[in-house]
C-alpha cells in the first residue's frame, strides 16, 4: 500500500490522495524545495502532543456509533462471541463453546466464518440510520469499522473479508461516510481490530488453524503461538487498514479500542498519527484520535473512558464510550436497557466535566436497529431539543458541580442508580451560567449550596434566571450558604431541568 509521508503540505500537492507515494512526490519538486518544506508533525511523541483537540469535537458533546457485524447473527451474549465459541474451558464465565456446538455445531464443522451468508445486512439503509442519528441530537457518528473479528466494514483493498464481497455486499462503511456528512454530521470510524491477533484458539482442527483461512489480512488473523510477539506483517496490516480507511473516507475522527498499547506497536502507530495530523494540516481540516488508558501518551489524542466518567473536572477534553444497553455492544437477544433517563444524565454529567459522550446502538443481522434503542434515541433527541443550549458549545464553569450521589472516576465505573434532585451540574457559555437539576425536587424548590463560593471566584452573581422550555422565575434567592429556586408548577420535559442563569460582573 502506498504511503503518503513528508511531502503532504506543500501547496501544489494540498488535492493528493492520502495514499501518495514518496517516490512518485519526489520527482515533482527540485531537491532545493524539499529543503523548504516545514512539517507541523514529525513521528515522534513530543511532536505529536502538539497537536490540539478540534474545536468541533469540544463543542459537538454528543456522538453514536454501532457494533455491527458477523457476531450479530448469532446474537449471544456479546460481540466477544468469536473468542467464546473457540474456548472449550469458558469465556467470561459463559460457556460459548457448549452454546455454539449445541445450537450451531461443532467448531470444527461450523466456524465463525459460516456466519457470514447469514448477515445479510437485508434492511440496511444508511439514509435511515443517519436520519436517527440526527434526531437524537448527535453532531457526529459513524461505524465500527472493523471489530476484534477482524472482518472489515468497508470495500477494502487489502483483505476478501470485507463486507463488500462477503455478508451484506455493501460498502457500510462508505455509504454511511455519505449519508452522516449530507446532515452536517462529524464522521467518526472504529478501529477494534489490534486484539485480532490473540483473538482466536488457533487449534488444527478448527478453521482458526488452518491457512487458507487464518492469514495476515483475513477475519482470523495469523496462525501463532499463544503469547508469541506480534509479527512485522501483522503490525503492517493493522496499520494499513487504519490507512486505508482514512484514504477512502476521510474520517473527523478516529477511535480505537484497547491493546495497541504494547512496545511492538510503537513505530506503526507513530507513523500513521503523524501522517494524519499532516494530511489534516494540509487541508485545513481539525481532527482528532481517542485513545484508552496508556494506549498513547497524554497529550497525543483525546482519553477515552470506556462506559465511566471522570470523578472531577477534567482540565483536558476527553470522551466516554457508552451503549443504550449494559450488558453487551452487539446486538444480543436478551438485551439489559439502560433507561433515557440515565443516559441523559449520563451525557450532562459528562459535559460538566469537560467531555463527550459516544452512545452505541447494535443493529440486528439484517441491518435494523431495534425499537427499544430508537426510543431512547429519540428521547435524548426530544430533550436536547429543548435543552440543548446547556450542551452544545458549552465550555465547564469552575466547578462541574455537587450532589450526593457518587461518580467514580475512570473506565468501567458506573453510577450506581440514578441521580437526584440534590445532583447538580453546571455548564457554561458566553456569561450564561447553565444550572442543571437532575430531577424534579419534590417539594417544588431546588436547592444549590456550593453556588456562591463558586460566584466569588469569578467576580460575577446572578442577574437573572429561567427555566429552559418554560421561562422566567421570579421566585429564586442567593445567600452565602445557598440559591433556592422555587420551580414552576409544570415540567417542561421528563428528565433533567436546567436554569439559565444570566452572569453579570
Amino acid at each position: 500500500m502506498m504511503q503518503y509521508k513528508e511531502l503532504l503540505l506543500i501547496p501544489i500537492i494540498m488535492g493528493c490522495l492520502y495514499g501518495c507515494a514518496n517516490e512518485r512526490v519526489a520527482t515533482e519538486i527540485t531537491p532545493e524545495a524539499k529543503q523548504e518544506i516545514t512539517l507541523p508533525f514529525t513521528a515522534d511523541w513530543e511532536s505529536l502532543k502538539q497537536h490540539q483537540t478540534p474545536e468541533w469535537f469540544r463543542d459537538a458533546k454528543f456522538g453514536i456509533y454501532t457494533h455491527w457485524g458477523p457476531y450479530s447473527v448469532p446474537a449471544y451474549y456479546t460481540e466477544w462471541y468469536p473468542h467464546g465459541m473457540y474456548e472449550k474451558d469458558g469465556f467470561r464465565k459463559k460457556d460459548f463453546f457448549g452454546h455454539h456446538t449445541k445450537t450451531w455445531g461443532h467448531p470444527s464443522e461450523f466456524g465463525y466464518k459460516d456466519f457470514l451468508p447469514m448477515f445479510d445486512g437485508a434492511q440496511f439503509d444508511a439514509e435511515e440510520w443517519a436520519d436517527l442519528f440526527q434526531k437524537s441530537g448527535a453532531r457526529f457518528a459513524g461505524p465500527v469499522a472493523v471489530h476484534h473479528d477482524g472482518f472489515v466494514m468497508w470495500d477494502s483493498d487489502l483483505t476478501k473479508w470485507d463486507a463488500k464481497e462477503m455478508g451484506p455486499k455493501r460498502d457500510i462503511v462508505g455509504e454511511l461516510e455519505i449519508a452522516i456528512r449530507k446532515r452536517s454530521m462529524h464522521f467518526v470510524t472504529s478501529f477494534h481490530h489490534a486484539r485480532n491477533w490473540s483473538l482466536y484458539d488457533h487449534d488444527s482442527s478448527y478453521d482458526t488453524g488452518d491457512p487458507q483461512y487464518a492469514y495476515v489480512g483475513s477475519m482470523y488473523g495469523p496462525i501463532h503461538e499463544k503469547r508469541a510477539p506480534h509479527s512485522e506483517e501483522y503490525l503492517l496490516d493493522w496499520q494499513h487498514k487504519i490507512e486505508e480507511v482514512i484514504e477512502k473516507y476521510d474520517p473527523d475522527l478516529l477511535w480505537f479500542d484497547g491493546a495497541w498499547g504494547k512496545g511492538a506497536f510503537e513505530p506503526y502507530k507513530k507513523d500513521f498519527i503523524h501522517n494524519y495530523y499532516n494530511k489534516a494540516q494540509a487541508a485545513g481540516k481539525e481532527v482528532g484520535i481517542t485513545y484508552k488508558k496508556d494506549n498513547l501518551p497524554e497529550g497525543v489524542g483525546i482519553k477515552d473512558n470506556e462506559r465511566g466518567s471522570m470523578a472531577e473536572l477534567s482540565p483536558e477534553a476527553w470522551l466516554t464510550d457508552n451503549s443504550v444497553m449494559s450488558n453487551s455492544w452487539g446486538y444480543i437477544k436478551n438485551p439489559k436497557y439502560f433507561t433515557s433517563n440515565w443516559l441523559i444524565d449520563e451525557l450532562i454529567d459528562v459535559v460538566s466535566k469537560n467531555g463527550s459522550m459516544l452512545l452505541n446502538v447494535g443493529p440486528d443481522r439484517h441491518g435494523k436497529i431495534d425499537d427499544e434503542s430508537k426510543k431512547r434515541l429519540l428521547d435524548i433527541g426530544k430533550w436536547l431539543e429543548m435543552n440543548g443550549e446547556a450542551i452544545y458549545g458549552t465550555r465547564p464553569w469552575t466547578s462541574y458541580g455537587e450532589g450526593p450521589t457518587f461518580v467514580e472516576g475512570g473506565g468501567h465505573n458506573r453510577r450506581k442508580g440514578e441521580f437526584t434532585a440534590g445532583d447538580i451540574r453546571y455548564t457554561t457559555r458566553d456569561n450564561d451560567l447553565y444550572i442543571i437539576v437532575m430531577d424534579w425536587p419534590e417539594n417544588g424548590v431546588a436547592t444549590v449550596k456550593d453556588i456562591w463560593s463558586e460566584l466569588q471566584k469569578n467576580s460575577t452573581e446572578i442577574n437573572r434566571i429561567e427555566m429552559l422550555g418554560s421561562g422566567p422565575i421570579n421566585d429564586w434567592f442567593l445567600s452565602e450558604t445557598e440559591l433556592k429556586v422555587t420551580f414552576p408548577q409544570s415540567k417542561p420535559c421528563e428528565h433533567a431541568f436546567v436554569l439559565k442563569c444570566e452572569l453579570v460582573k
